[in-house]
């Protein structure tokens, strides 16, 4: 998921750089969006780890 937002990224970058605003601003939205979702995903993902935790 981190990888489609990095996609979306250097797409709003670049339709910023050729001057799409419109397209830009809703490839950055959905990047944002992405990344958010990642983080989150990530941190339920650590707590989960740590309460399960395994046993060496």
């Amino acid at each position: 998921m981190l990888r489609w937002a990095l996609i979306f990224l250097v797409i709003a970058l670049i339709a910023a750089l050729f001057g799409f605003s419109g397209i830009a601003g809703a490839s950055a939205g959905i990047a944002q969006i992405l990344f958010f979702i990642f983080v989150a995903l990530f941190v339920i993902a650590m707590i989960m780890r740590a309460i399960g935790g395994r046993t060496p």
